[in-house]
């Protein structure tokens, strides 16, 4: 029976409840190949970083290499250099690298991700690009699988990485049926089902600073570029550029984030028709504020309220 190779890297500061929840899904994806009469299993084995002077897994070549989430920043910020070249080798001899969350930030560290998209958890985007502004980034989505390179966003994404390791070195029926046992849905879903807009403060303009703050409470306002330079004493092109470079977007998509924001709060607890919640949150046309939602989150608003709502029995007309 053909054995695939698996590396789960226990770097410091990883999560543990995935480093060993990756060997216990594995095997529970060998309980299932051996009743369907498959011919190949899943062997894993966990490598520690810094590693030991004597490790003699660092001397095999695995088929696939794991970087869990972690719980921490200071190393997956700062990895070992030994660990980086040794991904790289395993890269080039074959090895499909993937990583989960913050593991991405080891990953990219690699350089072998060049000009391909990734994911990370959304509450890391700003810090990724930070440190690697030349690799695209989507943090909207679970998961994005290049075949040689898998990524996954959030902490408890290294079920979805499971999954897909599963599905691409097995077969998809398996990797339903190991879902089914685990009870875990293995349908497809986005990352920006979960997301929630954190504004940039520390951006040090004090000017756009003080128009985050009132936008905080007076979202649901009409406000124009001009309305809002008038109030910082700027220009409407300098305030403007000035607004971008702190927040990383434009005032209208800024104020949208805020609005969609209190929206979700909204629909996830209360039961108001998706009309109020609209008017509410300052939108006087709903199927415009519809279209906004649909297109941040994902989700329709009544797709939203079934998902999250506090009460999931509530029977509200979002329409």
């Amino acid at each position: 029976m053909m054995a695939i190779q698996i590396a789960i890297i226990d770097y410091p500061e990883s999560l543990k409840t995935a480093t060993y929840g990756f060997i216990e899904m594995f095997q529970l994806a060998n309980r299932i190949i051996i009743d369907q009469h498959l011919s190949y299993h899943f062997e894993s084995t966990i490598i520690q970083v810094p590693a030991p002077d004597i490790n003699p897994a660092l001397n095999l070549q695995f088929d696939i290499i794991l970087l869990p989430p972690s719980n921490q920043s200071s190393y997956y910020l700062q990895p070992d250099l030994n660990l980086i070249g040794w991904l790289s080798n395993q890269h080039k001899n074959g090895a499909i690298i993937s990583a989960a969350c913050a593991g991405v930030f080891i990953l990219a560290e690699t350089q072998l991700l060049k000009k391909r998209s990734v994911t990370t958890h959304w509450a890391l985007s700003q810090l990724f690009k930070q440190h690697h502004p030349d690799i695209p980034l989507d943090s909207d989505k679970i998961l994005i699988n290049h075949r040689d390179v898998i990524t996954a966003g959030g902490m408890m994404s290294w079920l979805d990485l499971g999954f897909e390791i599963v599905s691409q070195y097995s077969h998809p029926h398996v990797m339903r049926q190991l879902g089914k046992m685990m009870v875990v849905d293995t349908g497809q879903r986005e990352q920006r089902y979960y997301q929630q807009f954190s504004p940039i403060f520390n951006h040090g303009d004090s000017d756009i600073l003080s128009i985050q703050k009132m936008l905080q409470t007076d979202f649901s306002q009409r406000f124009t570029i001009r309305n809002l330079a008038n109030q910082c004493c700027l220009t409407e092109r300098t305030f403007l550029r000035r607004f971008i470079k702190a927040t990383q977007q434009k005032p209208t998509q800024y104020i949208q984030r805020l609005r969609i924001q209190h929206a979700c709060h909204l629909l996830e607890t209360s039961t108001q028709s998706f009309e109020w919640v609209a008017h509410s949150v300052g939108y006087e046309d709903v199927s415009a504020c519809r279209k906004v939602f649909i297109n941040i989150m994902g989700l329709t608003p009544s797709e939203f309220r079934q998902r999250f709502h506090i009460n999931h029995s509530v029977n509200a007309s979002l329409k």
